[in-house]
């Protein structure tokens, strides 16, 4: 993330490093334990509220004004050099690999130019917390969050400034911040809003800005406070009082334990599930490590500021901008798809090197020159080796004409891109084969009937003597007119496959869906009459599944039916539990029983589309095929025990009853 030209203060560079770390190593190596380092951007957050308002507040001082046409020139200076090289080179390495990271690049390179990434993906409907999206510039949501802040906040700081109480200023950023975690809050949690909504969204994720700019009015009041009175009394006086080896060791204390807290939240399992906690929980502990790296003579301070962690946080822009895109284009060109959060290990080791080499050379050949000679300095420096040895001017020319086949291929990429993912494709077959078999003639089901003998089983004729030993059932199948399917867009896509292994099957399956919206669906279906005697479910890819809404599902498919549960196959964090708990429950319940998709399909992975979720034609007849054998499974063991009963029964009746007499 960028950094500003504030006053250098002891840590933050190290503090930096820190934020990037986590979050890079947890977009690259998502199988470590950094589940939740996405917090890493809340890091940057904090720090950016601190050192902008910081920067602000001392020019003010100085000055008397702030020139906000120099302020945002040396923001352009610092963010855009660094920007335009990743933007136009993995734009044009995506042209290059084609496939899904073309898909809406459009939108992405607008909105990294306008820096409104954030809210045209909320419009678009975008998501960062799904695998089926494969985002060439996701992580951009954040540069855009931080410079509308950029744009706005030295707008509202004169406001603020009229508050004459120091400390009251303080009071009012806080409040801000308050507000903006308890509005994040009420939206996850109380409104249900999209995830992805109250991530993105500059209202929703300001918390963080706002809690560093009430850390710098903390910081300037406390230390007009001291300059301004000669006795000063109170928390302040008693800490100088205290010995400066005193002071040291609670210093220590406090940013050990804050740091370690920090490595505790960013390590928290299923972090995207609880957003905003985890970043609100991340915001404040940044703030502490803030308050005690900066403090006067503080240990916190030198132990952030050692050379690698100093070294990585200079170039901490560039890492940040480069890893993701780095890692997309390298997933789709080495594996035909996007892995997200099922990183290979090599491509994430390459992915990090890669970064490490493009932002060092950024840093270097980039962002310093702009940072010291301005746009206009920097391209008269440049222009100056077309004029100077040959040497020089080849090694220029040959810039010239690399940037010129990036813009092109950037451009190719924009204007050009498919027309959807390989994912989306998929469905929309599944979609399309359940619209041809709605249009045709529909034929004779068994809905609201009792459930009955499966059809193609030829059940054994009834013995008119409850004494005559029962024949063996014969091996039964269940036809597709006995089934209702309920599902969410893995079952949308595998209908053809449904459709052709079992026609005549009932198939309500929709993108999105989770299984407390499949709650509502059986209850309704149920109530119409319309359930038919077995009922497939199969709604655990899109969240955490809960044993309440499982045994409602249950409840409403009632005694006589048979239910069967879909496992889940996705590269999410969730769905180990998800799984776990529907295993559980059919274990306990004894008319459930698992189609086991997840376990069927793990050998098979090259079925799946891009985001390894979704199959293809081959995929979702292997789907089919799990979800046939678990129905025929269920109809044949239910058969065997009758069958068991009936011979129990019989055996019985002939040890302890006489013959009837014969008929004279």
């Amino acid at each position: 993330m960028p950094t500003s030209s504030a006053p250098r203060f002891a840590g933050l560079d190290g503090l930096r490093a820190i934020a990037v770390l986590l979050v890079v190593v947890c977009h690259l190596f998502p199988g470590w334990f950094l589940h939740s380092g996405f917090v890493g951007v809340d890091v940057f957050f904090v720090i950016s509220g601190f050192l902008i308002t910081s920067l602000l507040l001392r020019e003010r001082k100085r000055s008397g004004r702030v020139a906000l046409g120099a302020f945002w020139v040396r923001r352009a200076r610092r963010l855009l050099p660094a920007l335009a090289a990743v933007v136009t080179i993995c734009t044009a390495a995506a042209w290059v690999i084609g496939g899904d990271v073309v898909l809406g690049l459009g939108r992405q390179v607008l909105g990294a130019a306008t820096f409104s990434y954030n809210w045209l993906s909320i419009a678009a409907g975008a998501s960062y917390f799904s695998a089926g999206q494969p985002e060439l510039f996701r992580n951009l949501w954040s540069l855009a969050v931080e410079e509308q802040f950029y744009v706005l906040w030295p707008l509202l700081l004169p406001l603020v400034l009229l508050a004459r109480a120091r400390w009251s200023r303080v009071g009012i950023a806080l409040a801000a911040a308050t507000g903006s975690a308890v509005w994040a809050l009420v939206a996850a949690t109380v409104l249900h809003a999209d995830t992805t909504r109250v991530y993105y969204g500059t209202d929703t994720h300001a918390f963080g800005l706002l809690l560093g700019v009430a850390l710098a009015f903390a910081r300037t009041a406390r230390t007009d406070e001291v300059r301004g009175t000669a006795d000063p009394q109170g928390l302040a006086a008693a800490w100088r009082r205290l010995s400066e080896r005193t002071r040291a060791q609670v210093l220590a204390g406090v940013g050990v334990t804050a740091l370690g807290a920090l490595i505790v939240v960013a390590s928290w399992p299923g972090g995207g599930a609880l957003f905003p906690v985890v970043s609100i929980a991340a915001s404040l502990l940044t703030a502490v490590l803030i308050a005690v790296s900066v403090a006067a003579d503080s240990p916190v301070g030198r132990a952030l500021d050692t050379p690698p962690l100093r070294w990585i946080g200079a170039r901490s822009y560039g890492i940040y901008l480069w890893h993701w895109p780095l890692l997309v284009l390298l997933a789709a060109a080495v594996t035909g798809r996007f892995v997200d959060a099922a990183v290979p290990v090599p491509i994430g080791l390459a992915a990090l090197a890669l970064t490490l080499i493009a932002s060092a050379l950024s840093y270097r050949l980039l962002e310093q020159p702009v940072r010291r000679l301005g746009f206009r300095g920097a391209l008269a420096s440049f222009g100056a080796r077309l004029s100077g040895s040959p040497l020089r001017r080849f090694r220029a020319v040959l810039a010239v004409a690399g940037g010129l086949a990036i813009v092109t291929g950037s451009v190719a990429a924009v204007t050009a891109p498919p027309r959807s993912t390989s994912s989306e494709a998929v469905v929309q077959a599944g979609a399309d084969a359940l619209a041809r078999a709605s249009a045709a003639p529909a034929a004779p089901t068994m809905s609201g009937s009792a459930p009955g003998p499966a059809a193609g089983a030829s059940a054994p004729p009834a013995p008119t003597d409850p004494r005559e030993t029962p024949q063996p059932p014969a091996v039964a199948r269940v036809s597709g007119d006995r089934v209702t399917a309920i599902g969410d867009s893995v079952m949308l896509a595998s209908a053809d496959g449904l459709l052709t292994a079992r026609p005549g099957i009932q198939i309500d399956a929709a993108v999105s869906r989770s299984m407390w919206a499949g709650v509502e669906i059986v209850q309704s279906l149920s109530a119409q009459g319309a359930l038919r005697e077995n009922v497939v479910v199969g709604l655990g890819t899109n969240g955490p599944v809960d044993d309440g809404d499982l045994q409602a599902i249950s409840d409403a498919v009632g005694p006589h039916r048979t239910l069967v549960l879909v496992t889940a196959f996705a590269p999410r964090d969730w769905i180990p539990g998800v799984n776990a708990e529907l295993t559980a429950f059919a274990a306990s319940h004894p008319r459930v029983v698992i189609a086991d998709w997840a376990q069927a399909i793990a050998p098979h992975v090259d079925l799946l589309a891009g985001d390894e979720i979704h199959p293809g034609a081959s995929g979702g007849e292997i789907y089919a095929q799990t979800v046939g054998a678990a129905l025929d499974a269920a109809q044949n063991q239910r058969a065997q025990m009758r069958y068991r009963v009936d011979l129990i029964r019989a055996a019985t009746l002939q040890a302890f009853e006489p013959a009837p007499a014969p008929t004279p």
